[in-house]
């Protein structure tokens, strides 16, 4: 279900809607109008997976190794 932002053509009250059916009309909250323009907005993002910037480990080391990288308490175990 994508959200629009939309600017009021009567009013200009700029609001955002979600659309849930394809058939229904957005009308601007404050004035009821539907004289709308879709305004352009930049779309959000979403990182999925692992947290570590750059595929480095929680220590700074960026190649593989057979043991967990880090100790307990943070340190590197190398």
């Amino acid at each position: 279900m994508p959200i629009y932002t939309y600017k009021c053509q009567e009013c200009g009250e700029t609001f955002d809607f979600l659309i849930i059916k394809k058939t229904e009309e957005p009308r601007c909250p404050k004035c009821g109008a539907t004289k709308l323009e879709k305004q352009l907005t930049a779309p959000a993002g979403i990182r999925m997976g692992n947290s570590n910037q750059g595929g480095t480990t929680c220590c700074g080391r960026t190649e593989p190794c057979d043991t967990p990288p880090c100790s307990s308490d943070g340190t590197c175990k190398r």
